[in-house]
């Protein structure tokens, strides 16, 4: 058995209950939702983070959530969902597998977005131009 809980539910040696599998990717229901309908959906394969995983894998991540999305949505009554990655500790990742939650959301459900910060214009004018030089 694996370290990792995501490797395991792969190779079934842990239980999940599973919405969606092909060659490459595994979606199976959270096992505690924020709501109804809360999917992940991963890569076969452990990469440790999103960053670590190879782009055309993280395109099928993406194609994946847009080909489910519907049917969860449909299946929990909702028309509105956010898609989360988390990456690193600091971030909320607590399975260092790469992974997208797919989370319904309802009127009323209670849970809220972050707020954003009043940034000065010159402030954001200094971190884009920072970012750039990286680039």
């Amino acid at each position: 058995m694996s370290d990792c809980i995501f490797c395991n539910i792969v190779t079934g040696e842990s239980p999940s209950h599973k919405v969606y599998e092909d060659d490459d990717i595994l979606a199976f229901l959270d096992i505690n939702p924020i709501n109804p309908g809360h999917t992940l959906v991963i890569p076969k394969e452990h990469y440790k983070d999103l960053t670590d995983t190879p782009p055309e894998l993280a395109s099928k991540l993406i194609q994946t959530v847009q080909k489910i999305k519907p049917a969860i949505l449909g299946a929990v009554g909702a028309d509105s969902f956010n898609l989360g990655v988390n990456v690193g500790k600091k971030a909320g990742q607590v399975v260092f597998h790469t992974h997208f939650h797919i989370m319904p959301r309802f009127e009323d459900d209670g849970h809220k977005l972050w707020g954003g910060k009043q940034v000065a214009q010159d402030e954001l004018a200094l971190t884009a131009e920072h970012i750039k030089k990286l680039l």
